[in-house]
């Protein structure tokens, strides 16, 4: 996996290092709205604002969901859901909101996070590949159910699929256009061509 870029790093600690609340609870959290339609995540007890998501952004999850939920529509009660509230049982100041996940576990309507995800995926973009890879990625990795996590390039042809193989993680790159994204948690295959047909890249993003 690349690592981060010491600018990008900085910037987002300088961020984390000036929170604008107050500590929360994880049931603080889930109780508390700000009167606002600004989407929050709380890390290390501190709600922590979302980027709005790009267009590329939105038309990728809607194809990966699809795709997804057709897999899982034979196997009840397993199912794919987004923006899906990912928590690890052993933390109590943490909420992450996936842009997309999967699980098998018995349905909670009212319930704000879902309960042993086996797939977790996150759609990359510049404002939000720090925060995803530096804290999002090795705290899904914490959660035992979890077998793969996708992460997916929304300003390139892109994709890291990481896998659980016993005590250790696997890291697939994919970038071909005849690459294809297989997905074993949930049984399906997704070729690059058909997830990334039509999107548009900024060339210099992109290059």
């Amino acid at each position: 996996m690349a690592r981060l870029g010491s600018g990008l790093r900085l910037e987002y600690d300088r961020a984390m290092a000036e929170p604008a609340f107050a500590r929360m609870t994880l049931g603080d959290f889930l109780r508390w709205e700000d009167g606002t339609d600004t989407r929050y995540e709380l890390v290390g007890g501190f709600p922590v604002a979302m980027a709005p998501p790009s267009e590329n952004h939105g038309e990728l999850a809607v194809r990966l969901g699809a795709r997804l939920s057709a897999a899982l529509s034979q196997r009840p009660p397993c199912r794919a859901l987004s923006e899906a509230g990912i928590v690890r049982r052993d933390r109590a100041d943490s909420f992450f909101v996936a842009d997309l996940a999967a699980t098998c576990a018995p349905r909670q309507p009212r319930r704000q996070s879902i309960d042993d995800p086996i797939l977790i995926v996150e759609i990359l973009s510049p404002s939000t590949e720090v925060h995803d890879r530096g804290f999002k990625l090795p705290a899904y990795r914490e959660i035992g159910t979890v077998q793969e996590i996708l992460l997916v390039g929304s300003d390139r042809r892109y994709v890291e699929l990481h896998r659980r193989s016993g005590p250790q993680w696997i890291t697939e790159i994919l970038r071909g256009e005849a690459d294809t994204i297989r997905l074993t948690s949930v049984g399906t295959d997704i070729p690059l061509a058909e997830l990334y047909d039509g999107i548009a890249f900024d060339d210099v993003l992109a290059s």
